[in-house]
């Protein structure tokens, strides 16, 4: 694996959010990323697979954003 692609990924609210992140972040690379947004997803496990997309997002675009100020 290269240094900024992102490992295969099969749920789609970890895929899609990485996607966007890494467009959003890319001075952090892909491994922090994918990091931060697979730790969100396991956190939020509970939630409903509906909102898990947007949720896991937010709050991975929120850690990030915090580590990045």
């Amino acid at each position: 694996m290269t240094p900024t692609a992102a490992p295969t990924v099969h749920d789609p609210a970890v895929r899609s959010a990485i996607v966007r992140l890494r467009q959003e972040f890319p001075e952090l690379g892909a491994a922090p990323i994918v990091h931060v947004v697979r730790t969100c997803r396991e956190e939020l496990r509970g939630s409903p697979d509906g909102a898990l997309p947007e949720l896991v997002e937010r709050l991975a675009r929120h850690r990030l954003d915090r580590n990045v100020a």
